[in-house]
């Protein structure tokens, strides 16, 4: 069992990639740990999301700069759109938009705000929870503390469809026990299911196995031993989930189980609402958000999620392995220093000067553009349309008159009808010398 990746890690087109490069850090990382005697997943996950978030620092300097700027643009914005207030003909939309534009130059920010950031973070944040979710598929020596236990449960009567039935964790892989190689029986995608599953399982997982397949009970005893090595973090099991945690204390009336299953979703629900509590906020004078400032309608909009994300970081942690809720925790705290240094730089920042300096950048660039090759040949172009459309409107009125002399040749010494073609090409004729003098 051999190779850096054994398991199927996530296949998506975007964050997949990512996945696949964030797991290598995350294997390097274990592997050095491992190395120094210290093969611990909690651990690893607390060094590997300190790496990430300052991999996207500068990132996230740049947002949080992006949003000074947009603060103290705001009024002058909003005079703006006061301005072109109900206008809606093409020269006002134009000339909004040409202010507009010279306004986010003069203050050195796009007017797509931090979108690009976004998108290079989104992809890297979603892979980074992909890559703690399904460890083993990315870390080598985890990987291979689960053998040569799934090859056995794959060889034993019984064992598959035990696990597939019984076993908590399973009923979050129903794809993959639906799943074509694992209905016909491909040794590789069975065992790689078998352990997606009993990464997931709990303890009560593993005694369920051990109490129905006793011949199996060395090697299942001696994985969970490993594997309880690798997971164990001040004294938690973090393959555990807290909720399981918290009945299991009730059952053995284990106090500190239960402090231990409270805290995780409790630290993970505070330190999501102190970062967001760090970050910067659009207010007015009397401290609330503007509902009409165009450069606030994001936070306005957010105002609720900031409230609704850290219960929800609860409600998560809770149910899902704490392995789980100490990546948010370490996350949320990272994020959270990184923004207090952030806003300390930021603010001693002298954005007049900042401004000065983007207005003459904007100056220099229009005046390079003005001298660009491309800018005098659409300057040529527009010029050589309207010589032409000149040059068409005056042929145009030569034609009429050729044509109307050919009438007449043609009619010459003959008399004409009333409601002849020359007649009334004659009193057009006649209509125009009559208003031309």
């Amino acid at each position: 069992m051999t190779g850096a990746f054994f398991l199927t890690p996530y296949q998506g087109k975007i964050v997949g990639p990512v996945a696949w490069v964030l797991g290598h850090i995350m294997n390097g990382i274990f592997n050095i740990l491992n190395a120094i005697g210290i093969p611990n997943i909690g651990l690893a996950i607390i060094i590997f999301t300190l790496v990430i978030y300052l991999c996207l620092l500068p990132l996230t300097y740049k947002q949080q700069k992006f949003s000074k700027l947009q603060s103290k643009m705001s009024p002058e914005l909003k005079a703006i759109q006061a301005k072109y207030k109900g206008k809606k003909d093409n020269d006002s939309m134009l000339a909004m938009q040409e202010e507009t534009k010279e306004l986010y130059a003069k203050y050195g920010v796009s007017q797509t705000g931090s979108c690009l950031q976004l998108i290079i973070q989104m992809p890297i944040l979603f892979a980074l929870y992909r890559v703690i979710y399904s460890i083993p598929a990315y870390v080598t020596i985890v990987k291979n503390a689960f053998y040569p236990l799934v090859e056995q449960l794959r060889n034993t009567d019984g064992a598959v469809a035990f696990i597939q039935e019984t076993l908590s964790s399973a009923k979050n892989y129903s794809g993959q026990f639906n799943n074509e190689l694992f209905t016909s029986g491909d040794p590789t995608y069975v065992e790689n299911t078998l352990v997606d599953v009993l990464n997931k399982a709990s303890t009560a997982d593993w005694d369920a196995l051990t109490s129905n397949f006793g011949s199996l009970a060395d090697s299942i005893n001696s994985t969970h031993a490993q594997l309880n090595q690798f997971n164990s973090f001040l004294g938690l099991n973090i393959g555990d989930s807290p909720m399981y945690m918290v009945q299991t204390a009730f059952a053995n009336k284990n106090f500190i189980l239960l402090i231990g299953g409270i805290i995780v979703p409790v630290l993970a629900a505070l330190t999501q609402w102190i970062n967001t509590k760090l970050m910067p906020q659009q207010t007015d004078n009397n401290g609330k958000i503007d509902p009409d400032d165009p450069a606030a309608q994001m936070q306005q909009s957010m105002k609720t999620m900031n409230i609704m994300m850290p219960l929800m970081s609860a409600f998560f942690c809770f149910n899902l392995p704490a392995g789980m809720g100490l990546y948010w925790i370490a996350g949320a705290v990272v994020r959270s220093i990184q923004q207090i240094v952030i806003n300390k730089h930021i603010d001693k920042i002298d954005i007049d000067a900042e401004i000065a300096k983007n207005t003459e950048k904007y100056k220099q660039k229009m005046e390079k553009m003005k001298s660009t090759p491309q800018m005098n040949r659409y300057a040529n172009m527009s010029t050589r349309n309207i010589s032409s459309s000149a040059n068409t409107s005056v042929k145009s009125d030569s034609e009429k008159e050729k044509q109307l002399e050919d009438v007449r040749a043609k009619f010459n010494g003959k008399e004409i009808r009333k409601d002849s073609l020359l007649a009334k090409a004659n009193m057009v004729k006649e209509f125009n010398e009559k208003n031309n003098k």
